[in-house]
């Protein structure tokens, strides 16, 4: 499989990233910093320099051309609004239609928890963040591609316990990237999980499982 990941670099990309390619995949992944290659070349990619913010659709589909499936996780972290906008917003939307545009069906897209910051103190630029991710969801089902959207719970960087709960409704909770980036290669591996949406958090399910159960789930008449 040739998979094009979008926000290779980052915390969930770059451990997707290391699970193909030690699974024998081969992956493309996108980074605007050329300081961030030696990071996607550590996990056994290759590293494509694309600025998603000043890239056009028909440029990116010009560089997803060939792949099998694209897993968007580039975000702004907190940049301003305006990042937020143009990466998380208006960078997924050109992502997906170049995906049509190159004839890639397959997309996987790290969104948010709908109940994510609850407690918080609220704040313009969060808001402003919700709402992007939102829209950047409701646009990506719209699209006719072989979508999945995954909503993880609040990130962490604790070792991966390799179980989850995964499902259209979720209680909200705490979740590794490693559990989440293992979710995503699980799901890439489950054509019939398709066009849904996944709230996912820690639990007691193994991921493969949690992944083949929502897929035959899909599936089912």
């Amino acid at each position: 499989m040739r998979v094009f990941q979008i926000g290779a670099a980052g915390g969930v990309g770059r451990r997707l990233a290391r699970l193909l390619t030690e699974d024998g995949h081969e992956v493309s992944g996108t980074h605007r910093d050329p300081a961030q290659a030696a990071t996607i070349e550590e996990a056994g990619a290759t590293p494509v320099l694309l600025d998603l913010i000043e890239a056009t659709a028909e440029e990116l589909a010009e560089a997803v051309r060939g792949h099998d499936a694209v897993v968007f996780s580039a975000g702004a972290h907190g940049t301003g609004a305006d990042k937020t906008t143009a990466i998380d917003g208006r960078g997924l939307e050109k992502s997906a239609d170049a995906a049509r545009l190159a004839g890639v069906r397959r997309f996987l897209l790290v969104s948010v928890f709908p109940d994510a910051g609850r407690g918080r103190e609220p704040s313009e630029g969060f808001e402003h963040y919700m709402r992007v991710k939102k829209t950047a969801d409701v646009y990506l089902t719209r699209t006719g591609l072989d979508w999945v959207i995954v909503r993880p719970g609040t990130l962490t960087d604790e070792p991966g316990t390799g179980r989850v709960e995964a499902g259209l409704a979720t209680e909200y909770g705490d979740v590794p990237r490693d559990d989440v980036a293992a979710f995503l290669f699980a799901a890439l591996q489950e054509p019939g999980l398709t066009r849904t949406i996944v709230e996912l958090t820690t639990g007691e399910t193994p991921v493969r499982e949690a992944a083949h159960r929502l897929a035959a789930g899909a599936t089912a008449p």
